[in-house]
């Protein structure tokens, strides 16, 4: 709950920013849907480049909470440089990159914190309760961007100052209230982690080392391909605003409705994953963000096109992104959740990247209708190769149940057993 807290704060303050900045990009400065598209990249991709680095660190002496502490700030910080970096296009990517850095920083080591301190059979609850919390300040946040744009005259400076105070008390949570490393390790303990004894721990494996781990190797090529077939909402919402010919101050709103599906959906949905599996739920996501894609390329109009595009970008995340960590943390040793939840975002956030990119090119050289149509086979053929990838293997058995391994889905899957990966040192892991 704590996490849970801090999570919500901070996403007030970036919910705050990212409400505003592809309209303060796009109209405010005029910027081509090429240059916008290179711009909504880095703003998701440049996380890539230093997560496996803050899972590492995270691992390494336990210490997942001065790792994830260090990320809020660097985040809270960055809402300084988009009030100094004026126009320029180089310093507000480089204000960008820095907010970026910062979630990239914290993700594995907040989201290893939930995975052990949660026992496994409710990953996907305990991952659903910190993404309904996170939603709230998704839907706080665009409010607060509304309301200060209404009432100082679309002063963009007053939305970056807001936030940066959020960022700053979100810090201040995590500080007095989120348990240490002491605490991590209790909760572990309670919920019977299994941890080697101190003498029988080698020597500590790279973090790409767990990709030899078939079940989350598989996971992880699963995310990347349907990762970049995923343009980002901040596209959608361009395309929206383009076809229905609302107001600029009505645009801050538009994330409202996806963040109250999200909202509404988050825990229901990680609780089905915990009962079915969640290779089901984590598809079913994917193929909500077709429906966006679909309803954005069909004549619709009005308020089924409005209503319709943020009921499918609610139901997307909903049923993919804790899911998408209750699904991978079965896979992983319980040293190396921050290791592998990196290495997990990393491909999927290179391949978000790619994807933006390719989308603001085929935007800016095809049009809008040949863009979003690659952009729909493209995820059409991802969902194809995830479900290969992801399928249930066939029970054999012949295996003795010692020999069972996790599976991606979720469910116990026979097998031969795997070559562990070396076990964190004796220090800790929270």
């Amino acid at each position: 709950m704590a996490l849970g807290a801090v999570s919500l704060v901070t996403d007030i303050s970036s919910e705050m920013v990212a409400a505003v900045l592809p309209l303060y990009f796009v109209l405010g400065l005029g910027l081509s849907p090429l240059a916008f598209g290179f711009l909504d990249g880095l703003y998701n991709g440049a996380t890539a480049f230093v997560r496996l680095l803050g899972g590492y660190a995270a691992d390494r002496g336990g210490r997942h909470k001065l790792v994830a502490g260090s990320g809020y700030l660097l985040s809270a910080l960055s809402r300084l440089g988009l009030l100094l970096a004026g126009g320029a296009t180089a310093g507000i990517g480089a204000a960008i990159a820095a907010d970026r850095l910062g979630k990239g920083v914290r993700t594995a080591p907040r989201d290893a914190l939930i995975s052990l301190s949660s026992p496994p059979d409710g990953l996907g609850r305990a991952f659903g309760v910190h993404r309904a919390m996170d939603t709230t300040g998704a839907l706080l946040g665009p409010l607060a961007a509304f309301a200060l744009l209404w009432m100082t005259a679309d002063a963009y400076d007053a939305v970056f100052v807001v936030s940066f105070c959020f960022g700053l008390f979100g810090v201040l949570l995590l500080v007095v209230f989120v348990p240490g490393r002491d605490a991590a390790q209790a909760l572990a303990a309670k919920h019977d982690v299994a941890r080697a004894p101190a003498a029988a721990r080698p020597r500590r494996a790279p973090a790409l080392a767990l990709l030899r781990v078939p079940a989350f190797r598989r996971v992880c090529a699963a995310a990347a391909l349907l990762g970049a077939a995923t343009i980002g909402d901040a596209f959608l919402y361009l395309l929206l605003q383009r076809r229905l010919d609302f107001a600029e101050s009505w645009f801050p709103l538009l994330p409202l409705g996806t963040a109250a599906v999200y909202l509404a959906l988050a825990v229901p949905v990680g609780r089905l994953a915990d009962r079915l599996g969640r290779r089901g739920p984590f598809l079913a996501g994917h193929v909500a963000l077709l429906a966006a894609y679909a309803l954005l390329l069909l004549p619709t109009d009005g308020r089924p096109l409005l209503v319709g595009v943020l009921l499918a970008l609610g139901v997307f995340y909903a049923a993919t992104d804790g899911v998408l960590m209750a699904l991978a943390t079965p896979c992983l040793p319980e040293g190396r959740r921050a290791s592998g939840m990196a290495v997990l975002q990393t491909g999927q956030a290179l391949s978000r990247l790619l994807a933006a990119a390719g989308f603001g090119a085929a935007w800016t050289l095809w049009g809008i209708g040949a863009a979003l149509t690659c952009a729909a086979l493209a995820l059409v053929a991802a969902l194809a190769g995830a479900a290969l990838l992801l399928r249930p293997t066939e029970s054999r058995t012949e295996n003795p149940p010692e020999n069972r391994t996790e599976h991606p889905t979720g469910h116990p899957a026979e097998g031969p057993p795997e070559r562990p990966l070396a076990p964190p040192p004796s220090e800790g892991t929270a």
